[in-house]
């Protein structure tokens, strides 16, 4: 049970959307945030986008963000949820390329503390190939999953055990997006 009441059934309203329900007027902004860093036109594709967000929010040991992360990841990555798993398992041997492996570094670092970025971190990445627009919005999407993570958990909201209700979510986010 969520630490205040948000005014829904929880496990019909689970993990964030209960917060968002809750309060309609700071949903909006943090809904367009996630719909402009993990859905807008860009040079990483939304799964691998997907996959920063549940990677560290699984760090964070966020059940409902990683799940459901996870689960839109999988929904738009070649490989699905094995690739997922892989990541969050070993990093170091998960088929993902080699930028992919060196941005969820630095998602990794940012999750520790923005100063756990170095600049080895962000030249390795580079070399690999990201743009300075790649780095900045992995920065950025660890970050605000950071905050997300925290809002869900902070406010002890409901997340379900059942996979098929991420699937069923993940469906959902593909076809709409956020806030849709």
């Amino acid at each position: 049970m969520a630490h205040i009441d948000l005014g829904v059934d929880e496990e019909l309203v689970p993990g964030i959307n209960g917060p968002m329900a809750f309060r309609p007027e700071t949903a909006k902004p943090l809904n367009e945030l996630a719909e402009v860093l993990l859905r807008g036109p860009h040079p990483l594709t939304p799964g691998e986008r997907e996959l920063i967000a549940a990677y560290v929010s699984g760090l964070n040991e966020c059940q409902f963000c990683h799940n459901s992360h996870a689960a839109f990841a999988a929904a738009q990555l070649d490989g699905g949820m094995a690739v997922v798993d892989q990541v969050r398992a070993d990093l170091d041997s998960a088929p993902v390329s080699a930028k992919l492996r060196a941005l969820l570094r630095i998602a990794a670092a940012v999750r520790d503390g923005g100063r756990s970025v170095t600049a080895e971190m962000v030249a390795a990445a580079r070399d690999e190939g990201a743009t300075d627009l790649e780095i900045h919005d992995t920065v950025l999407i660890a970050a605000a999953f950071c905050m997300y993570n925290r809002y869900v958990d902070g406010l002890a909201t409901f997340a379900p055990a059942d996979p098929g209700r991420y699937a069923e979510a993940a469906r959902r986010i593909v076809e709409r997006g956020y806030g849709g």
